[in-house]
């Protein structure tokens, strides 16, 4: 029985994590113009590092175990809106080879099979 609560409790708990996510990227519009993606991440890079440092004290104070320190996330120096269009085009046309390529590869396949047999 016991096992049941724990896989029940590591779903509630991935499923809370998920669905918070999903609501902080449509609340803080993430998903909208990128002037205001980028702003946001921007927030998010001045924000997240000093409020996982102050859980991970907390963490401490309240179970006495010591967290190593993280270190510093990476500074990214480019601009959504810089990478944005060509990782649409990128993911857009292998989307549209992906059929022709299936077929392709499948041809390749069955005459691998073909010589093998």
């Amino acid at each position: 029985m016991v096992p049941r609560v724990w896989s029940l409790m590591r779903f509630l708990i991935k499923g809370s994590v998920a669905g918070g996510a999903v609501y902080l990227v449509y609340d803080q519009e993430l998903l909208g113009p990128s002037e205001k993606s980028q702003a946001v991440l921007q927030k998010a890079e001045e924000v997240v590092p000093p409020a996982m440092y102050q859980f991970s004290q907390y963490v401490c104070e309240q179970t006495g175990l010591k967290m190593p320190q993280l270190p510093a996330p990476p500074k990214f120096n480019f601009h959504i809106r810089d990478t944005w269009n060509s990782g649409i085009i990128t993911v857009m046309s292998a989307l549209s080879v992906a059929p022709s390529k299936a077929c392709e590869y499948s041809k390749e396949g069955w005459e691998y099979l073909k010589e093998r047999t």
